[in-house]
């Protein structure tokens, strides 16, 4: 097996690891609990409880319908991981569904929490080996193409619709309302797994002893340094700017650092959403 068919191997090892944690999250804790949630898990669910629709099947016959309609509008390369994913998360809430009857915990907003922990996590996986569940991953890339609408907001539109659905069925305010709780949670997790130890900062740090901080973060911190050429404005002094890409949790090293050698450095540090490239994260198509 040479590196690319092992690399394959080992992120679809990950996406079903994710997938599975993903459908335990459904049928451990949000449906025994009552509890919907978005996209078109939530559909199934709803439906489910309603009609008594094993989620399984409204699962896979929506999305089969959704990845027809995709291949057709987007293209006939679209995703094999999205396809395997709908496959295997449909044979996830077939095989499972029914195995846990009672909630598990008495509290529903416990159960709301630990469903979209693992719903997030999971999702966290699968989107992290460059998988996706599809669904209204799906729908938004159809509706991108022909309206000026960002993905993100026509899932969040999508979501919140089929959460409020559940109103139809439970006549419940409550449930309706731990319906969302659990779709803030899952976008919580998903946020917090993909960032999570990987979270990395841009800093800009203007100093006289720039060669010193330079060296440190390049020799001790092993991180690369850019040296920029800047202006003060208000002094019309020429001086140096480093610049450095590092992960969150060495920054308190460097700012001790910087502490001991120029008290004075003027520093700023901003979050970024994705850093590629040697030592960080490897681009994935």
């Amino acid at each position: 097996m040479n590196k690319k068919q092992a690399s394959a191997l080992k992120d679809y090892i990950f996406i079903t690891f994710g997938l599975l944690l993903f459908a335990l999250g459904w049928l451990v804790f949000l449906i025994p609990s009552e509890i919907t949630g978005g996209g078109i898990s939530g559909v199934g669910a709803v439906l489910y409880f309603a009609a008594k629709i094993p989620v399984s099947a409204t699962y896979l016959s929506i999305n089969v319908i959704l990845v027809l309609i995709a291949i057709k509008i987007l293209g006939a390369n679209f995703g094999v991981k999205t396809i395997y994913s709908i496959l295997t998360l449909s044979l996830f809430f077939a095989l499972f569904q029914g195995l846990v009857k009672e909630p598990i915990v008495d509290d529903m907003f416990l159960s709301a929490v630990l469903g979209g922990m693992a719903c997030g996590i999971g999702l966290g996986v699968v989107f992290s080996q460059g998988g996706s569940t599809g669904g209204t991953d799906i729908f938004a890339m159809i509706v991108n193409k022909y309206r000026n609408i960002s993905p993100g907001r026509i899932i969040l539109y999508c979501d919140a619709i089929i959460i409020a659905s559940s109103y139809f069925v439970f006549q419940s305010p409550e449930k309706l309302v731990y319906g969302y709780v659990s779709m803030w949670v899952v976008s919580y997790s998903l946020d917090s797994f993909l960032s999570g130890a990987n979270r990395s900062a841009q800093m800009f740090i203007v100093s006289k002893k720039y060669e010193k901080i330079a060296d440190f973060i390049n020799n001790e911190a092993i991180r690369g340094v850019t040296i920029l050429d800047g202006t003060g404005w208000y002094t019309r002094e020429n001086s140096k700017i480093i610049m450095s890409v590092v992960r969150k949790k060495e920054t308190s090293l460097i700012f001790r650092k910087i502490k001991e050698i120029d008290p004075e450095a003027f520093i700023t540090m901003a979050s970024v959403m994705g850093v590629y490239g040697k030592g960080f994260d490897k681009i994935k198509l």
